[in-house]
């Protein structure tokens, strides 16, 4: 595999793995990269229901209908979704209904499956060459043969929240700007993500001038309130002094207090009374 290769797979991993932190708590499970044969042939995501119950919160454009098994195939902002790509998503489907079903001859039923492509820029070719219906902003029905595959292009999306995640795949400064700061993370697992994904862009020359200390900001900002004592010091710790305390100054006094004991609060008070550095102090003796 050649680098080129290999680095557009990275790109498609991270969108798959940034779908896996948005559904994470939901009915459903994103899978990244599943094997569909012997031979190395892997589909880009499927977001497959596992259990009973529903989305909490509002679900992307595009994605409101999601079936029990949702087969994505993405293209960044370095790739076309044409002609090929479709051919490629319907193999992978039947190649899949066949994986997930009882048997080759006993299939699940057509309905609990939907076809999905996602890219950062319109598909000017492939538009001409199929037929091609835009339902709103960003998505489009585009029929392939028998099957209806919903078409996402990012950069075209509303700039709302519920459309952050797809946002921060769209190549667009802007959109990528408003997205890092937007978007929600579920998943205490995907900082990780999120920083590479972000250090991924400004390699490659797409200037945003939203850091990413500024998302840490802005997210713990949000999020700081709910934080137990052990995960608000150790966010305070991830931060510089003078964002640490424009956090604790948003906080109502208890909560700034939470954590500490008594003694300890007894302790700080001195010190300000004193406008000094305060000493331990010593343990009352017992009469």
């Amino acid at each position: 595999m050649t680098v080129e290769r290999e680095a557009l797979r990275d790109w498609h991993r991270l969108f798959g793995l940034l779908l896996t932190d948005f559904f994470s708590g939901s009915p459903f499970v994103v899978e990244v990269e599943r094997d569909l044969s012997v031979q190395e042939q892997r589909l880009d995501v499927t977001i497959v229901r596992r259990r009973r119950g529903h989305f909490a919160g509002r679900l992307p454009d595009g994605l409101e209908g999601l079936r029990p098994h949702n087969l994505m195939s993405f293209k960044s902002h370095h790739e076309a979704l044409d002609a090929w790509a479709m051919k490629e998503l319907a193999g992978h489907s039947v190649a899949y209904r066949k994986l997930v079903s009882r048997s080759p001859t006993d299939l699940l039923p057509e309905e609990q499956f939907r076809l999905y492509a996602v890219c950062a820029r319109f598909p000017h070719n492939l538009a001409q060459q199929v037929p091609w219906q835009k339902q709103q902003a960003g998505v489009y029905h585009c029929q392939w043969a028998t099957d209806t595959v919903t078409v996402i292009v990012t950069g075209e999306l509303p700039r709302e929240e519920h459309n952050a995640p797809l946002h921060l795949f769209s190549a667009s400064p802007e959109l990528l700007s408003f997205a890092r700061g937007a978007y929600r993370q579920r998943s205490p697992r995907t900082s990780g993500v999120l920083r590479q994904l972000f250090e991924g862009f400004q390699g490659e020359g797409l200037l945003m001038p939203y850091t990413i200390e500024d998302f840490e900001r802005d997210y713990f900002k949000k999020h700081f309130a709910k934080l137990t004592p052990e995960e608000k010091r150790q966010a305070l710790q991830a931060l510089p002094p003078e964002q640490q305390r424009e956090l604790l100054q948003a906080l109502p006094p208890e909560q700034r207090l939470d954590g500490l004991s008594p003694e300890q609060i007894r302790q700080y008070l001195d010190q300000l009374t004193a406008g000094g550095t305060a000493q331990p102090r010593k343990p009352r003796r017992k009469r």
